[in-house]
């Protein structure tokens, strides 16, 4: 049996080795290693993918969602609603642009932004809703994009963790994560779905206006070289990730797949077992499983972290200390906002390797000792 790894990128690469080298050699070639041919080329590919007019490429996931919010305009003093159930970098960038972070529970079954709780925290300062399509599983838009409408807010989707998602409205209609609101926001970080072999990050959008404002933003406010009308940042995918992710990008769909399956082995696994819920699929959303992720009941969570790793088995807490109880927060008084079902899951969440590479040996052996551990 092969070594698990929480994400095996090095048998992945392996698969496509021969198309990532050449590709790789075609840019060193070319010497075109800023804004060569292959950003524009893959940023075309993925909005044809995510059906949206424009995709602009730049540094990372944290720069898309700063960018974002640049663009739209958001002021010193403005909130915007966030889960604290999430990666900081949600809430960071709504700090480090001197906004405020509201943070809202989560739904305790798919993890992601409740609408109850968000609706009941606008006020008249609030001017954008950050919902997090968490660990994969599309939060609960149609009704977001409602509250979003009847209060007049900017609807900024994370997309980190849900790239190649869809999200199933009750008339029918299908769109892809990350295509609902006026921006949304990816990373192509190593271990991401669709990930580079280094840094890398997307918005996109279907407002032309806006897309020529992201684009400002990201090259220093300017549309013309020199002639700088905005305050901008610096923030570009380089030639080198934009190559490796065209090729990537052909393979989402079957890398999603095998997500997808090795997610519902383990549910077959686990199936029955009173102290172990496995990931829950809401109907409106097709999971593309970025993280597995269990939740424990009277289970020694850290004991059973520490059992894998003695039995070669890694795996992760994501996140045991959510946005609102970090030490950066702590200005906004953080520890009073109530959020229960945010603190209960950051208890009792945990998250087993899953990748494309993973098979069955690997994923038994997961299981034989995550219900050992259990059962003992």
């Amino acid at each position: 049996m092969e070594p698990i790894q929480m994400v095996d990128l090095k048998r992945q690469y392996h698969r496509i080795k021969q198309e990532v080298d050449k590709a790789v050699l075609d840019v060193l070639e070319s010497s075109a290693f800023i804004n060569g041919k292959p950003v524009q080329d893959f940023a075309e590919q993925l909005a044809a993918y995510n059906e949206v007019k424009h995709v602009i490429p730049c540094a990372n996931g944290t720069d898309a969602l700063q960018i974002a919010m640049m663009a739209l305009g958001l002021q010193p003093g403005d909130e915007v609603i966030t889960p604290s159930f999430t990666y900081i970098a949600t809430t960071e960038v709504v700090a480090l642009l001197g906004l405020k972070p509201v943070f809202v529970d989560v739904d305790a079954q798919h993890f992601c932004m409740c609408p109850k709780k968000l609706e009941a925290a606008i006020t008249p300062r609030t001017k954008a809703i950050v919902p997090v399509h968490l660990y994969g599983h599309a939060a609960p838009m149609e009704q977001i994009l409602q509250i979003a409408e009847k209060h007049n807010l900017f609807v900024i989707e994370d997309n980190a963790q849900g790239i190649g998602g869809q999200y199933l409205f009750n008339n029918g209609t299908v769109k892809k994560t990350g295509s609902m609101g006026h921006v949304g926001c990816t990373s192509f970080f190593p271990s991401k779905n669709l990930g580079c072999y280094g840094d890398g990050g997307a918005m996109m959008t279907n407002d032309d206006a806006l897309a020529e404002k992201l684009r400002m933003v990201a090259n220093h406010g300017q549309k013309v070289r020199y002639y700088h009308e905005m305050v901008g940042c610096n923030s570009r995918l380089d030639t080198l990730q934009a190559a490796i992710l065209k090729i990537k990008l052909r393979e989402l769909d079957e890398y999603i797949n095998r997500r997808r399956a090795a997610a519902d082995y383990y549910d077959n696994g686990f199936a029955g077992h009173d102290k172990i819920t496995t990931p829950f699929r809401a109907g409106f959303s097709r999971h593309v499983f970025h993280q597995y992720t269990l939740k424990l009941e009277g289970v020694d969570r850290d004991a059973l972290v520490a059992y894998l790793a003695d039995k070669k088995i890694p795996s992760m807490i994501y996140y045991p200390v959510p946005a609102h109880r970090q030490n950066m927060f702590a200005h906004l008084g953080g520890t009073l906002f109530d959020l229960p079902t945010t603190d209960w899951l950051t208890e009792r969440v945990v998250s087993l390797p899953i990748h494309t590479e993973l098979d069955a040996d690997q994923q038994d052996f997961i299981i034989e000792q995550v219900l050992a551990f259990v059962n003992s």
